[in-house]
């Protein structure tokens, strides 16, 4: 049955569930020390209770009031499929992947393994033969989407994504590429175990200057909860930067911001975070600019946003420690790997395959 956001939304907020000021499509009940947490993507629910009875009396209200009959354990959730039994949950994009296989046709393609050349060098301004821009568009969208459980190929499509007004067969070539990837690791997804930890941890790391167009950098981040990553960005940073201690330092604060933004949900979400949420940046220099407001007669010329780091540090929200390049899991959000590198970072945010 279609029912509209609205109606739903009246429902809950009528009933003393708690609309999330942070992100409004949770919404969440507290009775007796116990939890029910909804979230509510136009009318589609996903509910997670500490006390199986609540599931029970939930089940029965939206059966009635909504006259919902297909509500059980979630296996499959916006093209996501959901796997779940006592030692946690995998979550994948299977079909989904054979489907963009084989609508591009690369269904018979030779595997590869790794989604990015090392080394490789795009530019707008390539010399090879322009390709139909609506085609590469519909590539590039339906990798993107794929990146919801494949943070492993993140950086790659976020890469072929610059040069869609105008993609060439380069372009084309390394799009496919991700393709090639796909098919030697169509049954990848992330698992997360059954686990107490709910300590948040981030990785923020930075290139310099990676962009041969504009110079501009990459910003990459990643948050845990346990052992498996829970959310991820890679994104080109929206100013040029003139060192790699300045890249280091937009990334960071970009890395800190949603921290605090996660700290606040968590809260809600009776998860709160007792102590500073620890951000491990590969780059010594950046770290002693935000902790060391002497610094900032070097840098004036950074714009003053920026600088909330230093807020969020005195506050004690966060707490910047210094990691070494080598151990730095953000790494596979910002450049290409090579293959060994790859794997190793691919294994420790926790996409694997499902046994």
């Amino acid at each position: 049955m279609l029912l509209s956001n609205s109606r739903i939304d009246n429902y809950f907020q009528e009933n003393n569930f708690i609309k999330c000021p942070h992100e409004h499509a949770l919404y969440v009940k507290v009775k007796d020390g116990d939890i029910l947490i909804v979230c509510l993507y136009v009318d589609d629910l996903i509910f997670i209770e500490s006390n199986p009875s609540m599931y029970e009396q939930f089940k029965r209200v939206m059966t009635k009031e909504f006259e919902m009959t297909d509500i059980g354990l979630m296996a499959y959730y916006l093209g996501i499929e959901v796997k779940q039994n006592e030692e946690g949950i995998f979550i994948s994009q299977e079909s989904y992947t054979k489907e963009i296989l084989k609508k591009f046709k690369m269904d018979d393609c030779k595997p590869i393994s790794t989604p990015v050349e090392c080394g490789v060098k795009l530019t707008k301004h390539d010399e090879g033969e322009s390709v139909d821009p609506t085609f590469f568009k519909s590539l590039v969208g339906s990798l993107r989407y794929l990146t919801c459980t494949r943070p492993d190929i993140l950086y790659a499509v976020g890469l072929v994504s610059r040069y869609m007004e105008n993609p060439t067969t380069t372009h084309l070539k390394t799009a496919k590429r991700i393709l090639r990837y796909l098919k030697g690791t169509v049954n990848f997804g992330l698992f997360y175990s059954s686990s107490d930890n709910y300590k948040l941890v981030g990785y923020s790391d930075s290139d310099w200057a990676g962009d041969f167009d504009d110079r501009k950098s990459t910003t990459g981040f990643v948050f845990f909860m346990g052992d498996t990553a829970f959310t991820w960005m890679s994104k080109k940073q929206p100013i040029v930067t003139l060192s790699t201690c300045e890249a280091e330092y937009v990334a960071a604060t970009s890395c800190v911001c949603h921290a605090i933004w996660l700290r606040n949900l968590l809260k809600e979400l009776s998860m709160p975070q007792e102590e500073p949420t620890e951000i491990y940046v590969d780059n010594k220099s950046a770290i002693a600019l935000a902790k060391n407001p002497v610094f900032h007669d070097r840098s004036k010329h950074i714009d003053t946003r920026y600088h909330y780091i230093r807020e969020c540090i005195a506050r004690e929200d966060v707490q910047v420690e210094y990691m070494k390049s080598q151990d730095q899991v953000a790494d596979i959000f910002t450049k290409p790997l090579r293959q060994e590198d790859f794997v190793r970072l691919r294994n420790t945010i926790g996409v694997t395959s499902q046994d």
